[in-house]
């Protein structure tokens, strides 16, 4: 799921996924962040979600994607688009 806050500016987004699915540590991955899975790890929220937060200049696309432990990638079914490999996402 992708909650989004406009800002002046920039729109900051929240990539939120269950607690515990998939049950292993997960990163979202982009080019914002040079596809590193270091840079955003989800972090727990304590609702039953876990969730990382990235500020991205408005009016922008940017590609992304998840990445669990065990090389395991997949997709955000809320992602504006999806380009046949990556999610696109438009602030």
């Amino acid at each position: 799921m992708l909650e989004r806050k406009r800002l002046k500016g920039r729109t900051q987004i929240a990539f939120v996924l269950p607690e515990h699915q998939p049950p292993a540590p997960v990163s979202v991955v982009g080019d914002f962040n040079h596809w590193n899975p270091a840079a955003h790890p989800l972090q727990s929220r304590g609702d039953g979600t876990r969730a990382a937060h990235v500020s991205l200049p408005a009016h922008s696309a940017h590609s992304f994607r998840y990445l669990a432990a065990g090389d395991y990638w997949f997709d955000d079914e809320q992602a504006d688009q999806h380009d046949g490999t990556n999610n696109r996402i438009h602030t």
